[in-house]
């Protein structure tokens, strides 16, 4: 599907690519007083949701490692002029998601999937055609601990693989600690990992690393800058 030689045999593997809006709703006059804002609100603002507005570029490099493999790609994004820079063992390509073509659309897709795991807490709130449903005090896939549960559902329509769903385990400090991906909203997960190394770039807070139950599969991102 994609050109990229690793993203065939993992990247669709253990995650859905979503298309989403690039915009921030974020209002000054928002509360963060977690008494009166939602579950995905909560999450969000947690996560540093409230500065997005103020961000013009962020610049990362997604890392996988599944056993001695490793995978890498680095990506200059630019929110607020929507263009977006991959480079790669393989391949630099920019293009602007206003303007997608046959060549970008593919490198697009790896885009959406690597930004998803980077900033999910604030897809949360951009995404369409999203349901949320909540449940409190159930046990954490990976570490059994007793969390918090929010699940979204994506529509059957839009983005570019409809359907699937997230189990976000949150603590009670609103920040998630493990997630599922299910695909095509399976009863069964696709994969499960930790949400983990939180560290806060220009007062956006990141999770670092993500790592399975058995720890042969690392997902990690490094060279972050947020401007």
């Amino acid at each position: 599907m994609f050109r990229f030689a690793l993203l065939c045999c993992c990247c669709l593997f253990f995650i859905s690519c979503k298309n989403d809006i690039a915009t921030s709703e974020a209002s000054e006059e928002t509360t963060k007083n977690n008494d009166t804002l939602t579950t995905v609100e909560a999450i969000a603002y947690k996560n540093g949701y409230e500065h997005w507005d103020s961000v013009a570029r962020i610049q990362f490099t997604f890392n996988v490692d599944r056993g001695e493999n490793h995978f890498e790609r680095t990506w200059t994004w630019h929110p607020k002029k929507n263009t977006v820079m991959l480079q790669s063992a393989n391949d630099t390509i920019q293009y602007n998601r206003s303007q997608l073509d046959s060549t970008s659309i593919k490198a697009d897709q790896a885009f959406i999937n690597d930004k998803y795991w980077l900033l999910a807490p604030f897809n949360l709130m951009w995404d369409e055609g999203t349901s949320f449903t909540e449940k409190k005090n159930v046990v954490a896939p990976i570490s059994k601990d007793t969390l918090n549960q929010l699940t979204v559902t994506y529509s059957n329509e839009g983005g570019y693989t409809p359907g699937d769903a997230y189990d976000f385990f949150y603590s009670d400090d609103f920040i998630v600690r493990e997630w599922i991906f299910r695909k095509g909203n399976d009863s069964v997960p696709t994969m499960a990992t930790t949400w983990e190394d939180y560290e806060t770039f220009n007062s956006i807070k990141i999770a670092k690393m993500h790592t399975d139950s058995t720890g042969t599969f690392k997902l990690y991102f490094s060279d972050i800058s947020v401007q």
